[in-house]
């Protein structure tokens, strides 16, 4: 795991992008720190290529790539993922990933105890962390709907499918101040082949083909 204080000395030039919620965020991080940061409200195909532009951004010279692997939106972070990978094939340079609830979580864990942030996980279940009463930052995990209660934070602009608890507050998700925030924190992984995040290995059932036949 590398913190981003890590990776800004081993990377002049690193290509931040987020779609885990529906806006759509990219910066381009150099050595001094002088970061410019982009956003577009809307569909991830579109989003990521304006904020790149808006960021005017050469991509001959970014070094390095770091992305949201989730939770979050899956057709937004694969839409970063296919990106990044194209550009690895064009000139290979190093991605890493983080994720969206335990950078939200390390950030609030300063100031914001006995809490849990969280995101939809679809079919009644839902993506947490918790942040425990010292401080401490759990592992994302799954849980049923029926378990999510206490202090609970969603990331403002995250979509939900299943009705979220009318004790829900929401956090800001900007990743400029997230990550100012957690420079020091070791959140990012390094990611040969750059995807969404998944609790399991797809499974894939196999059939046997049979010709249609009118009922004897």
């Amino acid at each position: 795991m590398h913190s981003l204080q890590s990776l800004r000395s081993a990377h002049p030039a690193i290509l931040v992008l987020d779609a885990a919620s529906s806006r759509i965020q990219a910066g381009l991080l150099s050595a001094d720190q002088n970061d410019p940061w982009a956003q577009f409200q809307g569909d991830a195909g579109l989003g990521v290529f304006a904020c790149i532009e808006q960021l005017g951004c050469d991509l001959r010279t970014v070094d390095a790539f770091l992305f949201c692997e989730g939770p979050g939106s899956i057709l937004g972070i694969r839409t970063v993922a296919m990106a990044i990978r194209t550009w690895q094939s064009i000139r290979p340079r190093p991605a890493y990933s983080y994720r969206s609830l335990e950078l939200v979580a390390h950030a609030l864990a300063p100031e914001k105890r006995n809490l849990r942030v969280f995101a939809d996980a679809r079919r009644e279940t839902w993506h947490v962390v918790n942040v425990a009463a010292d401080g401490t930052v759990s592992p994302l995990t799954r849980i049923p709907h029926s378990d999510l209660h206490g202090d609970i934070v969603m990331p403002e602009n995250f979509r939900n499918w299943t009705a979220i608890p009318s004790n829900t507050r929401t956090v800001p998700y900007d990743l400029a101040p997230l990550l100012a925030a957690t420079a020091s924190v070791p959140l990012f992984t390094h990611t040969p082949a750059p995807d969404a995040f998944s609790y399991e290995t797809p499974q894939y059932v196999t059939w046997s083909p049979k010709i249609h036949r009118a009922p004897v």
